[in-house]
């Protein structure tokens, strides 16, 4: 038995020390995580099977595993001894009806554009602002340049991009000789483009490459409405792939510092051009079902009322339907292989745990929601062998869980509003600048209070869900 139990211990340190190693220098093992996890290897131990031994292991060297792979892939990505911030100026740069081509006023701007395009001739990342957020941007048309962004930002192969284009004529070079926009397509880009809404189109398998699709027969194509992002593809003369730019499943940054902080010495430009307007990443939009419908795949920046209202005002005849995925229809396949960014895998994680607090929506079966007392008190109870506690709280302007923080002692609050209730387009403007903000500050967990979903709010809920790595329902007194 003596023997067992040392078998025990050894591999339960084993575990241990590989966890300890996953997590940053500066950040301490989750303690709730760490009594959790100790409680059921004492559980598994009682039970002497060969079968606990061989699951520990096995635990131990997936860790372990994990940590070289990601050691292993920031060896591999591409290393720039300085990454250069160039200030852009959107103010100096606008389009004309007639022409594709931007006028910049500023030299120090039109400089600044001159060098990106450079660099991505070069077949090198560029970083830029877009209406929604930063981008890591490459040649759509060329699969080197592309792979590159897969390997900055650590990306998993089968996460397709989107591709952005400076205008119609661009786009055009995209699509298959044949292909005819639908009378709904027409309506839509009529309105939101250039903007923050992402449409999928069939893929010239003769012009664009498969890294771009993940091998999918569509390709998502938006035209951006930030000036600098639409300046520096016109410039570059050539498509621009570009998802956020940030490390593969973090927040997506919305201002340049964002960027410097995650992506420093592995991007060789950063263009500067202020903070994003809507702060949250475009709609995209599946049109070509036979049924005609109008199927969102990721809500964003343009509302799902947005596009339904203009649809019915464009539309000569049968009004397609909006379809949003999760909430009105589910598709397995696209879920398993992605046809857009931001459907399959977990995103906008800081490096701290985040929960999401519902005090609206009713709760699952079967659950009963804790009062907001009860929860702060738990809370305190879980910290209480922590040297000082940090905990960061995002809610608007208007929740009554702010009037309860002040109960709670032995908790060092860092609040961060999301603006008023009456403002879904504010709390989308600052979710990930307010994520950021707090992992920066040094917190320990990230509390997220819902939002109602409606207009810019299924969008930020849509975020808040795949960052939140537990859900509570709360009543408040």
């Amino acid at each position: 038995m003596s023997k067992m139990v040392s078998e025990h211990a050894k591999l339960y340190r084993n575990v241990l020390r590989e966890l300890r190693r996953s997590v940053a220098s500066h950040r301490k093992v989750n303690r709730t995580v760490a009594v959790n996890f100790r409680s059921i290897v004492e559980n598994m131990r009682k039970s002497e099977s060969a079968q606990v031994r061989h699951d520990l292991e096995n635990a131990a060297l997936f860790l372990r595993s994990q940590r070289e792979h990601k050691a292993y892939a920031r060896f591999m990505t591409p290393v720039h001894p300085t990454t250069r911030l160039l200030k852009c100026d959107p103010a100096c740069i606008s389009f004309l009806a007639s022409s594709d081509l931007p006028s910049i006023s500023s030299q120090e701007t039109s400089q600044a554009l001159a060098t990106a395009a450079l660099h991505l001739q070069n077949l090198e990342t560029v970083v830029f602002p877009t209406e929604t957020v930063y981008g890591l941007g490459a040649l759509a048309l060329d699969a080197s340049a592309a792979s590159k962004i897969f390997s900055t930002k650590g990306r998993p192969p089968d996460n397709p991009l989107i591709v952005h284009v400076s205008s119609f004529a661009m786009l055009r070079t995209l699509l298959p000789p044949d292909y005819m926009l639908s009378e709904a397509y027409q309506a839509l880009m009529k309105h939101f483009w250039p903007g923050a809404l992402t449409l999928l189109f069939p893929r010239n398998a003769d012009v664009v490459p498969t890294i771009i699709s993940a091998n999918q027969p569509t390709v998502a194509i938006r035209m951006p409405s930030h000036p600098v992002a639409r300046a520096l593809i016109a410039v570059a003369n050539a498509p621009l792939a570009a998802p956020s730019a940030n490390t593969s499943g973090k927040p997506s940054p919305t201002r340049a510092e964002h960027v410097q902080q995650d992506l420093e010495g592995k991007t060789g430009i950063i263009l500067d051009g202020g903070p994003c307007g809507v702060g949250v990443e475009s709609t995209v939009v599946d049109g070509l079902h036979e049924d005609g419908n109008i199927r969102v795949l990721r809500p964003g920046g343009v509302t799902v009322e947005e596009i339904e209202r203009v649809l019915e005002k464009e539309m000569t005849g049968h009004i397609p339907k909006v379809l949003v995925h999760r909430r009105d229809f589910r598709d397995e396949a696209i879920e398993h292989a992605p046809t857009t960014p931001g459907m399959k895998y977990r995103h906008y994680s800081p490096s701290v745990p985040v929960t999401l607090l519902f005090t609206s929506s009713s709760p699952p079966e079967n659950t009963r929601p804790m009062t907001i007392t009860s929860f702060i008190n738990a809370l305190i109870h879980s910290k209480l062998d922590e040297d000082q506690c940090k905990i960061g709280m995002m809610a608007t302007d208007e929740s009554k869980i702010w009037d309860h923080l002040h109960t709670a002692s032995g908790i060092e609050w860092h609040r961060y509003s999301l603006g008023s209730v009456t403002e879904p387009a504010a709390a989308a403007h600052l979710l990930f600048d307010g994520l950021l903000t707090l992992d920066r500050a040094g917190v320990d967990q990230i509390l997220i209070e819902e939002v109602h979903e409606s207009r810019e709010g299924l969008a930020v809920m849509n975020r808040v869900r795949k960052a939140a790595g537990e859900s509570i329902w709360l009543t408040i007194d």
